[in-house]
């Protein structure tokens, strides 16, 4: 059994902002379900909830892993960058014509 652990009450600040938005009965039913098994009312749990995915979402978007193998061809790549080609001197090129000239 998971014991509910209320991370939003973790954030040092004055609970100011409200946030409203539409969901089916279902839906409410679940949440309200949920909540009064883990013990806490319906808002701290939709709360929490919703702040620990946005939580995650950020993070997956923030953090990028590599395994083993694909850290160490990163790594090389940068220790031993392989010489520009056309394409990327024609796009420095570019670069510099459009933004170092303003």
């Amino acid at each position: 059994m998971n014991k509910f652990v209320d991370i939003a009450s973790k954030v040092d600040e004055r609970a100011s902002e409200r946030m409203s938005f539409r969901t089916k009965p279902h839906i409410k039913e679940t949440i309200q379900y949920a909540a009064a098994v883990s013990g806490v009312d319906d808002s701290t749990f939709a709360m929490n909830a919703a702040y620990k995915a946005a939580l995650e979402v950020i993070e997956s978007q923030e953090r990028t892993v590599l395994r083993g193998e694909d850290a160490a061809a990163v790594l090389n790549a940068l220790e031993n960058p392989p010489p520009p080609t056309e394409a990327l001197r024609e796009a420095f090129a570019r670069y510099r014509e459009r933004c170092l000239s303003l």
